[in-house]
């Protein structure tokens, strides 16, 4: 019973959409939480016209941006169903059900955006991308995600002190929700879509988010101070519903792998430039934002994070290789 009311909502946006794909022998629907023009949305926007013209128009992808089709947590079971055939998710709501996404999901894994790109562009990334599919889906390629920082609407947090008993929304994972107690705070669990209403009636504090995502939630009129502590790099997934997956002919499989393998520097071009233009506008807004942070507190605070999460050898073998690419 669980999943008709978000299975109803992804029929209904379907219908919407059938006039205009109708010319296309396969239309695949993809969803996304964000907002029309956000670069994970053209990205896929993107892939569709890769797709439309290597395949001669047989195949073309609908994006369903804004969450039409749900919070991640709904589309990630409907595209289990095949419901929803391709999905742009976070990594951390995949974390109960993928182990291995639990190594790039940790704080501090990653020594900036340019090494987890090339962690991710490299065989350790593939292996992550494989372990998908027992689980019902198909994983295709990373998007980036960002730095993630904290903001609030009580006071600037300049150290790990500063956020003893701080109420801060994290992603339904159990490792967000680890990190935030380890670090002092009270981990809230919340659906991205009631972060705003949450910090303006006071039922938690802040959240932790990167510059776009912090911008064009408009978070950052009700949560204004910013805190550059950059504690997780954590990578977006684009997955496949392997229902989806396997109604395709091998060479229809392999015309969606590389489109969506060809989206990735169309969508890290724009995310640069959107990552910038969001900077200037939250600092435009009067936004207080601290740079000046000694995060070796907060990096030793993780020791316990990986003790619990990082147990099996090869969730530390993923951990010792990543540590080891240059």
């Amino acid at each position: 019973m669980k999943v008709l009311k978000p299975l109803a909502a992804a029929l209904l946006a379907t219908a919407a959409f059938t006039t205009a794909a109708a010319a296309c022998e396969i239309t695949l629907k993809s969803s996304d939480t964000h907002p029309d023009g956000y670069p994970t949305v053209e990205a896929v926007k993107h892939m569709g016209k890769l797709l439309e013209e290597r395949t001669n128009g047989k195949i073309c992808v609908e994006v369903y941006h804004s969450k039409q089709l749900g919070e991640e947590k709904d589309t990630i079971e409907q595209t289990k169903f095949g419901v929803i055939d391709l999905n742009r998710v976070s990594m951390g709501p995949f974390n109960n059900l993928v182990e291995e996404t639990k190594v790039v999901s940790l704080p501090y894994v990653f020594k900036g955006v340019d090494h987890m790109h090339r962690v991710m562009d490299g065989p350790i990334g593939e292996d992550i991308l494989k372990a998908f599919e027992p689980h019902g889906y198909v994983g295709l390629a990373y998007y980036d995600g960002g730095s993630r920082s904290f903001y609030n609407s009580v006071k600037p947090i300049q150290s790990i002190d500063d956020l003893a008993g701080m109420k801060v929304r994290v992603m339904q994972s159990d490792i967000f929700v680890d990190m935030m107690s380890a670090l002092g705070a009270n981990a809230t669990p919340l659906p991205y879509g009631e972060v705003y209403s949450s910090i303006q009636t006071g039922v938690i504090d802040g959240a932790e988010n990167n510059w776009p995502s912090y911008e064009s939630s408009g978070h950052y009129e009700v949560a204004g101070y910013y805190t550059l502590d950059e504690h997780l790099i954590v990578p977006e997934v684009l997955v496949m519903s392997k229902v989806t997956w396997d109604k395709l002919s091998p060479e229809d499989q392999k015309a969606v792998r590389q489109a969506a393998k060809d989206s990735v520097p169309v969508m890290r071009d724009l995310w640069q430039a959107r990552e910038k233009a969001s900077e200037e506008k939250v600092r435009a807004a009067g936004v207080e934002v601290i740079t000046e942070i000694d995060k070796e507190p907060f990096m030793a605070a993780m020791d316990s994070v990986y003790e619990k999460h990082v147990t099996s050898d090869k969730l530390k073998d993923l951990v010792a290789r990543i540590r080891a690419t240059d």
